[in-house]
């Protein structure tokens, strides 16, 4: 199994965000620390936007910040909304066209791998992540 780059990198933005509590990020910021395309970080933040992981300010010094305490950010959440499905095998997905469904196992083992999976990621908060402005390489605005 592996997270699409989306998740990823709104996992990162959320760290970095929490990591500039102090202050307004930006996605051109965001986009040069990551070294991502900043088209494809607007998609992300307006995601975490709408979702209300962040909260965006506009106007000529507006930013963006986090809507909520990282102690409220479940990362399960984060997760399950910027992932497009969980469809490990073809079992899982609607239009299945595997002969032997009827009587594999593999299908519920692997339901029950991606329940502990989203179990684990449930557990833990935006907070549990928490790095220092340093820790991206970046210097704290003055």
């Amino acid at each position: 199994m592996r997270l699409t780059n989306f998740t990823d990198f709104a996992l990162r933005l959320l760290m970095y965000a929490a990591a500039h509590e102090d202050r307004l990020i930006t996605v051109d910021e965001a986009s040069e620390v990551y070294d991502i395309s900043r088209a494809h970080l607007m998609k992300i933040t307006n995601t975490l936007t709408r979702a209300g992981f962040l909260k965006a300010v506009r106007g000529r010094s507006g930013g963006l910040m986090l809507a909520k305490s990282p102690r409220k950010i479940w990362l399960g959440d984060v997760v399950r909304l910027t992932e497009p499905d969980f469809a490990l095998v073809e079992c899982f997905n609607a239009g299945n066209q595997c002969i032997i469904t009827r009587s594999c196992r593999l299908r519920g083992i692997l339901h029950e791998g991606l329940e502990a999976f989203s179990a684990v990621l449930d557990k833990y908060t935006l907070a549990d992540l928490m790095l220092k402005p340093k820790d991206f390489g970046v210097r704290p605005a003055a």
